[in-house]
């Protein structure tokens, strides 16, 4: 699975930190808002692929949230504790991708995240660089036919490398899509995760280090 960024919109504090918690767990970076006008304006400047949307939410009801972000990059789980088919119905129609009714499985709300995020525009499910091989599907990577034991962020940043196709990614970029907000945009977790990685890759080196402007492979 890719590197996926995560906003929790719910208004009930310890669900909305439980779900990011147990999103953050399963490898996902997550942010949490707690109203509607908070969800629209992160969601404004922040790039998300799912979109975990509380339908009761208050200041902007999350019907309005979920209409105003219809139709864009990011996917929409909604969550309610209306059970009923016509509400089930309704959230769909609003342009929600998916609907999960209160009180959930856990397991089934990463599941479905997770699926949200494999209908987003992606990578294929295995990429090759040179004698690199990474498996998005399982999450597993190998080098020279040799798994490589990887954390979940340092197989965030290779991910994201890799899509970049040869590009150059800047700190910031690698920030925002494998870390969230809550990362300190001033620490060295980028350059130490790095440095990490690239100990593991082993020789020849793979990750090129462009000075002032990023990495790249």
């Amino acid at each position: 699975m890719a590197a996926m960024r995560v906003l929790v919109a719910e208004d009930h504090a310890a669900l909305a930190e439980r779900i990011a918690e147990g999103l953050r767990d399963a490898g996902l970076a997550v942010d949490v808002v707690n109203d509607g006008c908070a969800a629209l304006e992160q969601s404004g400047h922040t790039a998300y692929d799912v979109i975990v949307l509380d339908r009761d939410l208050p200041i902007v009801h999350g019907d309005q949230v979920c209409r105003s972000l219809a139709g864009k990059a990011a996917r929409i789980l909604m969550l309610t504790a209306a059970a009923e088919v016509d509400d089930r119905v309704d959230g769909l129609e609003l342009g929600a991708d998916d609907y999960l009714g209160k009180p959930f499985a856990f397991h089934e709300l990463v599941a479905r995240v997770r699926a949200l995020g494999r209908r987003a525009p992606s990578a294929p499910p295995v990429v090759r660089h040179a004698d690199l091989i990474v498996d998005r599907a399982r999450h597993r990577a190998s080098r020279g036919g040799l798994p490589l034991s990887l954390t979940r962020k340092e197989f965030g940043v290779l991910e994201i490398l890799l899509a970049a196709d040869g590009g150059v990614v800047s700190a910031e970029e690698l920030l925002e899509h494998v870390w969230d907000a809550n990362a300190d945009p001033f620490s060295n977790i980028v350059p130490v995760t790095m440095a990490r990685l690239r100990r593991k890759l082993g020789e020849p080196p793979l990750i090129e280090t462009v000075v002032g402007r990023g990495y790249r492979l």
